[in-house]
């Protein structure tokens, strides 16, 4: 299925200069949203998930959605000061500023298999910052997938040696 027509570009957001690439028309048709699910979970295969870990705040729409396909459990990351437990965090810049991710200290069991999941890779903070935190707790990432990937930012060299998956890629 062509996914690119559900993705529609707005100018300057959140910032002057910045094409900003919303998905939400992807998700308002039940169809497309079902497909795009389905695609992501083909992209994994069979490498054996024990969690995927959703990325605050899009990455939290797929996220589950794979993780019960997989038998998986889900685990969201979020931004600094959004989770109740105690929690490890990292700090990374992105293409319009920094911020700072966080995950529960008991989300991921030593050996445990992540798949991590986001709408978008564009410089490759987010992911990388979530990597770190699933390494730290003891976790092998197998697999980082995103709905989109915008190739021209580079983002994947920050997130060289893993094994990256996007549906499209601008």
């Amino acid at each position: 299925m062509d996914f690119e027509p559900y993705i529609r570009d707005i100018e300057d957001f959140p910032k002057p200069g910045v094409v900003f690439k919303d998905i939400t028309p992807l998700l308002k048709d039940s169809k497309v949203l079902v497909q795009a699910c389905e695609t992501l979970c083909d992209m994994i295969g069979d490498k054996g998930i024990d969690k995927v870990v959703g990325v605050d705040s899009r990455g939290f729409i797929f996220a589950p959605l794979i993780a019960s396909k997989l038998n998986a459990g889900f685990v969201p990351v979020r931004k600094k000061g959004k989770l109740p437990y105690k929690t490890f965090s990292e700090s990374y810049e992105l293409e319009y500023g920094s911020d700072t991710l966080e995950i529960h200290t008991d989300a991921i069991q030593k050996g445990e298999k992540v798949l991590v999941h986001d709408d978008v890779l564009a410089t490759g903070g987010t992911a990388n910052a979530v990597c770190k935190l699933v390494e730290r707790l003891g976790g092998e990432v197998v697999q980082c997938n995103f709905l989109i990937h915008l190739t021209f930012l580079n983002g994947a060299d920050k997130l060289n040696g893993y094994d990256i998956r996007a549906l499209l890629e601008y």
